[in-house]
């Protein structure tokens, strides 16, 4: 038997391993592995979010399909209407779920890399085609030629990330007032919005979630994983157009959302005050560490509105570097492709993860 070839061509996702197995395999306990590789909170859960789950007493009874309560606490949280905005296994489903209503065998969407690669895979998947258009040297996005290639081909959907990952860098909100005046359904990815200066608290005069209501070609996706510390309990949610929300709600899994990940993000949006206080500490520890590091000879890192650094590395092997913390039992991100093969990623961690990582590689100066 063969399974359909459609999918012959897709590159599956890479994972990283677990600070369990990559323990065990450099002779190390877990808790002596520092994760800087994935952009998570390492302040974790928040303290009711944590105590949400140590009393759950509802697991044995499926959850609420509709996430009514947690779909109204986030209409208070955004001001996005409740409905408006649907609840997924993290944000990554809500990516595929709009892949999946939107796109028929050939129609095309635009990808700006680098960019998250689950917006190919979800493509590849729904039988799209992918455009790329390469972001600019400054790693903002090139309008001139997203322009030409919607004149030209016409493409369905566009995906963005604000900040953008794999640099942290916020789209220039004119180059996103353009593109909401083009023919084309903008999906604008905000996983890291919350950590984003100059937008007040949780970074939310610069999210466009607001604007969903009023424009029926913009998408805005959001999650818990990073600044809420849940991304081990798969929780997101975006804000869609009035005419694409009913068809989504047809499309979802029922009771996509497990009562553990629903309790814990409910709670997190009651426990907001620590959750804005560990930002700003993550805030703070970006500064300091764009600061130390472009002190370091063979460094150069570029300035991020998220909560990790991407570093370019200067007369020396990224992969090197790369396996020589991995043996300290420090794990960051490396890329190993272009345009990016001599780049690395940090994660922003708590002050004395970002200490032990800056000694490691003042070792290597």
């Amino acid at each position: 038997m063969k399974t359909s070839s459609r999918f012959d061509d897709i590159a599956p996702y890479e994972f990283t391993e677990s600070a369990i197995i990559l323990a065990a395999r450099l002779g190390l306990k877990p808790d002596q592995i520092l994760k800087l590789d994935l952009n998570e909170n390492l302040f974790g859960a928040s303290p009711l979010a944590l105590q949400a789950l140590a009393n759950l007493s509802c697991a044995h009874f499926y959850s609420d399909a509709d996430c009514s309560e947690l779909r109204n606490a986030l209409s208070d949280f955004t001001g996005a209407p409740a409905e408006t905005i649907l609840i997924g296994n993290g944000a990554d489903e809500l990516i595929d779920l709009t892949a999946n209503v939107m796109l028929d065998a050939g129609d095309s969407v635009i990808i700006c890399p680098p960019a998250f690669s689950m917006y190919s895979v979800c493509t590849s998947l729904h039988q799209g085609r992918i455009i790329e258009v390469p972001r600019l040297s400054d790693f903002q996005l090139d309008m001139a030629s997203i322009s030409t290639v919607v004149e030209q081909e016409h493409p369905k959907m566009i995906y963005i990330t604000s900040p953008n990952n794999p640099d942290g860098c916020l789209i220039n909100p004119k180059d996103i007032d353009t593109l909401l005046n083009l023919p084309i359904l903008v999906v604008l990815d905000e996983a890291y919005i919350e950590f984003s200066e100059g937008g007040g608290t949780f970074g939310q005069q610069n999210s466009r979630i607001r604007e969903v209501i009023e424009r029926k070609n913009l998408a805005v996706l959001r999650t818990f994983s990073k600044w809420a510390g849940l991304a081990g309990l798969r929780i997101g949610y975006g804000a869609f157009p009035d005419w694409l929300v009913p068809v989504l709600w047809k499309v979802k899994l029922p009771y996509n959302i497990n009562a553990a990940a629903e309790a814990a993000a409910l709670a997190s949006l009651r426990d907001l005050d620590i959750l804005a206080e560990r930002i700003s500490i993550i805030q703070n520890e970006r500064k300091r560490m764009i600061d130390a590091l472009a002190r370091l000879p063979y460094i150069l890192p570029y300035s991020s509105q998220a909560n990790f650094l991407l570093c370019r590395i200067i007369g020396r092997s990224a992969a090197d570097l790369f396996q020589i913390l991995l043996k300290k039992g420090i794990l960051i991100r490396y890329f190993g492709m272009p345009p990016l093969t001599e780049y690395i990623r940090i994660s922003i961690g708590r002050p004395q993860d970002n200490d032990r990582l800056l000694q490691a590689l003042e070792e290597e100066a």
